[in-house]
């Protein structure tokens, strides 16, 4: 992966060009063809970084996440067998990395979250201080990492990359109605992690 450019809109062409562009590239990464697999790649990239990070809260974890997710989707590419699913089998690869990660430092405690995570960013009450603005963006980030890497995950693909019930299905290859259940409970858990933090 050479960079981390976002991809650029071809003048007159349509999301079937696009697609169609991609089962092209994928066919050819398949065989080999590594320059394909960078040009599938390259222009995913920032989203799957900031996938990463929102759900490791740590941009060092993410990024390494996302370099393995991409070795791992090299080395598998050969056994993806609907070609229409890249983005979710990828998205898959990266919150299965992310999960690994966060279980691989559960015992030791969380020592960078970035300022900018997308949770952080919530509404502030209006005369709120900016004190008082810190302190409840930092009640969030602390309650976000008590969470299990599961309820990260759900949380993060909903709210943050504004994924709809069934893309997460298709994402996590799980029924719609599991996706809804595990939302509802995530929610409930980053309210008791709320309650505890505020206290």
């Amino acid at each position: 992966m050479k960079g981390m450019g976002s991809r650029t809109a071809i003048p007159g062409a349509t999301s079937t060009d696009a697609v169609a562009g991609d089962a092209g590239l994928i066919e050819r990464a398949r065989h080999g063809d590594e320059a394909a697999f960078d040009d599938l790649i390259r222009p995913r990239l920032d989203r799957l970084l900031r996938l990463a990070i929102s759900i490791t809260a740590n941009e060092s974890d993410g990024r390494d996440v996302v370099q393995e997710a991409c070795v791992q989707a090299w080395r598998h590419l050969p056994r993806l067998r609907d070609t229409d699913r890249f983005d979710g089998w990828l998205s898959r690869i990266v919150v299965n990395g992310c999960r690994s990660s966060l279980r691989g430092r559960r015992r030791r405690a969380v020592r960078e979250i970035s300022i900018d995570a997308p949770l952080a960013a919530e509404p502030s009450s209006p005369g709120a201080s900016v004190g008082d603005q810190l302190s409840r963006a930092d009640s969030i980030r602390r309650a976000f990492a008590r969470l299990d890497p599961d309820k990260r995950s759900i949380l993060v693909l909903h709210h943050v990359e504004g994924r709809s019930v069934t893309e997460i299905a298709d994402a996590l290859q799980v029924p719609s109605g599991t996706v809804m259940w595990r939302l509802h409970s995530a929610r409930r858990a980053l309210e008791r992690a709320l309650e505890v933090e505020s206290r």
